[in-house]
């Protein structure tokens, strides 16, 4: 075990959009685990849009203020275990922070299989597959030969939830940004269509890929892209909004979606905000479904890894510009 623990912290909240300058790396002790704790040490960082989100102040989890060491979820090894449902060796997803380790309350706490490779365990079999997986299906509730589409669709919960869609018998298509990911989503991915929002005028694009209109619109960005999925959706369609990352990074938006109340009241929408936790009591069934796919290759995986924990902060800077295909991760080293 290394003598120190490298940590970035959040040096200081951004005012305009994230920068690698608002963050500063610096060295601490490894903690001692508490009777009930474990000590972790950190293999893969998630990075996700959330991670900007949170220094927004409180969601789902408590804000980030400036001095933290920056949040974020890991996959994560035992060091040392003073908890009884774990022991050394055993491989976790925990919120360590970036840092190397980090003691945890063992309670809190699921022992993973020891997959490989290993960062499926943070990508398709991770937060990224779960919240595709139940965002569609319990959510958006498709049905076979219903058009869905999705945003971000060349990432990380977006890549997957254009096949899970494919797989259930749907015509998929995808909005993504520029002609390399669009190209992608098709050729590679399966979908039978892909917007390019970059070229402008998305609700027209939108209009000519769905010209049956939107039964199921997976939201991960929010703003004017949700505004021109609005506008094509059918009679009783279903949106299931997952993330607005247009809005997470630097100034609000002038607007939000225009026309929301008369259309959801004419066309008869609905709209359901989800986090992944909501639906953990079917875990085990959604992770027997993606492993499934996985192997019979119905589910393609795509993963952006980046090696060094130096590269934090640059990597969520670009993930947050649209750099990754795929769930885009760091590995510690």
């Amino acid at each position: 075990m290394a003598d120190i623990n490298r940590q970035i912290v959040l040096a200081e909240l951004p005012q305009g959009k994230l920068t690698p300058a608002n963050f500063r790396a610096t060295e601490g002790s490894i903690p001692s685990p508490a009777d009930g704790e474990v000590l972790l040490r950190t293999l893969y960082v998630s990075l996700d849009a959330a991670n900007r989100a949170w220094m927004q102040g409180a969601t789902y989890r408590a804000a980030i203020n400036a001095g933290d060491v920056m949040a974020g979820g890991a996959l994560a090894e035992v060091v040392e275990s003073k908890a009884a449902n774990l022991a050394p060796g055993d491989l976790v997803f925990a919120d360590t922070g970036w840092q190397d380790y980090a003691a945890v309350k063992g309670k809190h706490l699921t022992k993973l299989p020891r997959i490989e490779p290993l960062p499926h365990l943070l990508s398709v079999y991770g937060v990224a597959g779960l919240t595709a997986y139940f965002g569609l299906l319990e959510c958006g509730l498709p049905k076979a030969g219903e058009t869905v589409v999705v945003s971000a669709a060349a990432g990380s919960v977006g890549s997957l939830v254009g096949q899970i869609a494919k797989i259930k018998g749907c015509r998929t298509v995808g909005i993504a940004g520029g002609p390399v990911k669009c190209a992608l989503l098709v050729r590679e991915l399966g979908f039978d269509e892909a917007v390019d929002y970059k070229a402008g005028d998305t609700r027209r694009q939108l209009k000519a890929a769905c010209p049956d209109g939107i039964d199921v619109y997976f939201d991960n960005v929010g703003g004017e892209i949700l505004e021109a999925a609005l506008f094509n959706m059918n009679t009783h369609g279903r949106i299931a909004c997952c993330g607005a990352v247009s809005q997470y990074d630097g100034a609000a938006p002038s607007h939000g979606p225009r026309g929301i109340p008369g259309l959801i009241v004419t066309k008869r929408l609905v709209m359901r905000g989800f986090i992944v936790s909501d639906f953990a009591e079917h875990n085990a069934k959604a992770m027997a479904d993606l492993q499934g796919w996985v192997a019979d290759g119905s589910l393609k995986v795509r993963e952006d890894i980046i090696d060094g924990f130096e590269y934090l902060p640059t990597a969520l800077v670009g993930l947050l510009a649209g750099d990754n295909i795929g769930k885009r991760m760091v590995k510690v080293r």
